[in-house]
């Protein structure tokens, strides 16, 4: 028995079987590379599901938070956190918000979004305006609000019934919104990308013809931007992409440079209906976590970081239409900035696992959807290196009777 499969052995043995792991134990990161627990080195092309946007233990954030801890690791949300008001002084800086209620995953800001849209309907006196409509190959989350957002069934198998409440359509496709628009209606919600969907990209006008019917409907559009927020995508938030502001956002992933941490925010306008006893987090906003997304966000939105991301994510995408081009087993290549995806043929499952062997970390989705999420600061060779990997594994998986 190997070093890796010791600890495979212990998890199997002690935690939850909720994840469909891979046979390795990562136990060390810097930059672009991990190292499991018997030495051998990766290529990371997953970034911890979008989360590592600088990378694995950046020096920036590792500093704040040997800092952070050694001053004050938690007090309740009974007192003023002095990260937590400095972050959030920083982010409405940046972004259309005024007001930013932190929590700890995407999770959890998408049932902080969710019971906000309805206090606010309820504020304005449509105590009958619950419903919220979502689109199809969405995903906001596993708990039962999330869940029940989340338009996926395979999702949903064994634990109905849902929350009541929700409406799904068709993704990028206005007319299904206008037709699912009821008396009931209270919120849109929808990823500017769909991310574990299949790196899903809408048409150009998809996200201002859904504000203006928002505006037209007097409804709330909320962004879910858990997997697209904070430079993925070129932009610090994807909905820049599309030159549409949304009423509330939700955020979480690189937002902590690998710390946990989540947060919802709105406009003032809305979010006055967040008052004390409304909605809470234990550790939503702690020091720690605060002080961990103000050394992330201070690179990432330092010069040329996002410029430079944007550039390496064009390159990386033409990288992989020239790959395109030379296998048909490959039917799509989509996706914006450092979120990017090819679709298959076939089941590419097998990829992955070729990859993995090879020394890289890649990730499939829908099966058929070999999804990559390096770090945004990744260099061109460490790209570049990936190509011939996945072009071996391809030719293979092209050859095979799956």
């Amino acid at each position: 028995m190997n070093k890796n499969q010791k600890i495979a052995l212990l998890t199997k043995k002690h935690v939850a079987q909720t994840y469909g792991r891979y046979p390795i134990a990562l136990v060390r990161g810097k930059g672009s590379k991990v190292w499991d627990k018997a030495g051998k080195q990766y290529l990371d092309f997953v970034s911890g599901l979008a989360v590592d946007n600088l990378g694995h233990c950046h020096p920036a954030v590792v500093s704040a938070i040997q800092k952070q801890a050694k001053t004050l690791l938690h007090v309740s949300n009974l007192y003023h956190i002095e990260p937590q008001s400095q972050l959030a002084e920083q982010l409405t800086s940046l972004c259309f918000a005024d007001k930013f209620f932190f929590c700890n995953s995407g999770t959890e800001a998408i049932e902080s979004a969710i019971k906000l849209a309805r206090k606010f309907s309820f504020d304005q006196g449509h105590t009958d305006r619950i419903e919220i409509i979502t689109m199809h190959d969405s995903f906001h989350g596993r708990s039962m609000g999330a869940l029940s957002a989340t338009a996926q069934k395979k999702f949903h198998t064994g634990f109905q019934p849902l929350l009541p409440g929700f409406k799904y359509v068709p993704f990028n496709n206005i007319p299904a919104v206008k037709k699912a628009i009821s008396k009931k209606t209270c919120a849109l919600l929808v990823e500017p990308i769909q991310g574990e969907g299949g790196v899903n990209v809408p048409n150009p006008s998809y996200l201002k013809d859904l504000k203006s019917l928002c505006r037209k409907n007097d409804l709330l559009l909320i962004f879910d931007e858990v997997q697209t927020g904070f430079g993925r995508t070129g932009k610090l938030f994807a909905h820049e992409l599309f030159k549409t502001k949304p009423d509330i956002i939700t955020l979480a992933k690189a937002l902590g440079g690998g710390m946990a941490i989540g947060a919802m925010a709105a406009t003032n306008r809305v979010m006055k209906s967040f008052v004390p006893g409304t909605h809470a987090a234990t550790f939503g906003g702690n020091p720690l976590a605060c002080a961990a997304a103000l050394a992330s966000l201070k690179v990432i939105t330092g010069k040329g970081f996002l410029k430079k991301a944007l550039e390496t994510g064009a390159y990386f995408s033409e990288c992989l239409q020239k790959l395109a081009q030379q296998h048909s087993t490959i039917k799509d290549v989509r996706g914006k900035g450092m979120i990017l995806a090819i679709e298959l043929d076939k089941p590419g499952a097998q990829v992955v696992l070729d990859c993995m062997e090879k020394g890289f970390l890649i990730n499939c989705i829908q099966q058929n959807v070999l999804r990559f999420l390096p770090p945004l600061n990744i260099s061109r060779k460490d790209i570049s290196s990936l190509m011939p990997v996945l072009s071996e594994s391809l030719l293979r998986l092209s050859k095979s009777k799956i």
